[in-house]
């Protein structure tokens, strides 16, 4: 009997850097999850996520080395829901095991999801995320929702497969003639956590005291709280230490400037800095610098030259034929440079919206990631946003003084915190 062929697909171009790069130190994976107002039902969470999953068939998958490239080859392997057991953002791709790149599990009222960031992005995350709830509690609450509409991510399976760097990927010499070699950032040091795990922090706000106070600066809400996150990082800052910028990673959704409904990742990177040695460190100052930069970086033409200049590497007819051995070790050395010209990173994941109906059991969404850095995640859901810090140092100075500025403006926030350090709610 002559053996099906498994089915594969290459990885998107964005995903080829995880697997070089990650880590015990940076396991490249981020978590999503949901609180409930009510325990979670452990057989119904394990239906659900089997239903979801015929949704999403590509999230069934392990990754593979290949003789030049890494991919992504179907498995009948079953995702077993599980009580959380490690820290969080543990390592999930292990190079010796062949596993499934993504984990669903529950504590209490809390449902969630862990990815590996080479299977998807935040986006492709969150849908999945959004259908898992969504069919867990049309499972729980049977006679209440059988009106519950249905979800409006009606994406169909070639769209949620689609590779959209491909797809966009225009074969030109055109240039970001308006980025300049970046100098070396500024970078956070100080006593790490033990055994490389994060430490993780969140506050949750009203969403109506932030846009209220955006609003009176007149800037968006992601250009606010990164003013706020740069202001709280200069605090640290020696005299010495200031003669570099402070420069935030900001991953931009670019489904919202090129026409995509993928479940894969889809998103590029912009850096906003901002030089503390030559520029006052006021918050209406910062406030201009970034809002201009953010101008500036988000529009479709700058977003699609980059979209190119990344991708033009992929199609590299020697960038092909180079073995994978090889190509492990140009990404790491890659990487490490382009670390040298960050601080940290901040990503607004936006609104997560759920059907009417739903709302009455669902409290809030949150969001964070692996780092060996400093890192900001966002989303808001009703009038909740979480704002979840991940570090991997053992200070909280950054943290205490961005949750003060948020309070100092009049806006309530409540801490929560994994105990690694348990002084920074009753200080904030």
């Amino acid at each position: 009997m002559t053996k099906k062929p498994s089915s594969w697909s290459r990885l998107d171009n964005a995903a080829k850097i995880f697997p070089s790069t990650s880590g015990k130190r940076d396991s490249k994976v981020f978590r999503f999850s949901c609180e409930l107002f009510e325990a979670v039902d452990p057989p119904l969470l394990q239906h659900a996520l089997t239903s979801t999953l015929q949704l999403f068939p590509g999230f069934q998958c392990i990754l593979r080395r290949g003789l030049f490239w890494y991919y992504l080859e179907s498995s009948a392997i079953e995702a077993q829901v599980k009580q959380e057991w490690e820290p969080p953002c543990s390592p999930i791709y292990d190079k010796n095991v062949k596993g499934l790149l993504f984990e669903v599990t529950y504590y209490k009222n809390r449902i969630n999801l862990e990815i590996y960031h080479a299977l998807t992005d935040g986006t492709g995350a969150l849908q999945f995320l959004r259908m898992l709830v969504y069919q867990y509690l049309l499972l729980r609450h049977a006679d209440e929702l059988h009106a519950c509409p249905l979800l409006d991510y009606d994406a169909s399976l070639g769209q949620k497969m689609d590779d959209s760097f491909r797809k966009y990927y225009q074969a030109t010499r055109q240039k970001d003639h308006n980025r300049l070699k970046p100098a070396p950032a500024y970078r956070i040091r100080g006593p790490r956590v033990a055994e490389h795990r994060i430490q993780v922090i969140e506050g949750v706000a009203p969403v109506s005291a932030i846009l209220k106070k955006s609003k009176e600066f007149g800037v968006t809400v992601t250009v606010l709280l990164s003013s706020l996150l740069m202001s709280a990082i200069s605090g640290d800052m020696t005299v010495r230490d200031k003669r570099r910028p402070v420069v935030l990673s900001i991953p931009v959704n670019l489904r919202n400037y090129f026409h995509s409904e993928t479940a894969r990742n889809f998103f590029g990177l912009i850096r906003v800095p901002y030089n503390f040695g030559v520029n006052p460190a006021s918050l209406k100052d910062i406030l201009q610098s970034n809002a201009r930069t953010f101008k500036e970086e988000l529009t479709t033409e700058r977003l699609g030259a980059r979209l190119n200049m990344l991708s033009s590497i992929e199609h590299n007819a020697f960038a092909r034929v180079t073995p994978l051995i090889i190509k492990d070790v140009c990404l790491r050395i890659a990487y490490d440079l382009s670390a040298r010209e960050e601080t940290a990173a901040l990503s607004n994941i936006g609104r997560v919206s759920m059907p009417k109906e739903l709302t009455p059991y669902i409290r809030l969404f949150d969001v964070f990631v692996s780092t060996d850095k400093v890192q900001i995640c966002m989303c808001s859901f009703e009038d909740r946003m979480t704002i979840s810090f991940t570090s991997a140092f053992l200070h909280t100075d950054i943290q205490r003084r961005f949750f003060r500025s948020l309070t100092g403006m009049g806006i309530p926030v409540e801490i929560v915190s994994n105990q690694i350090n348990e002084s920074l709610e009753a200080t904030v």
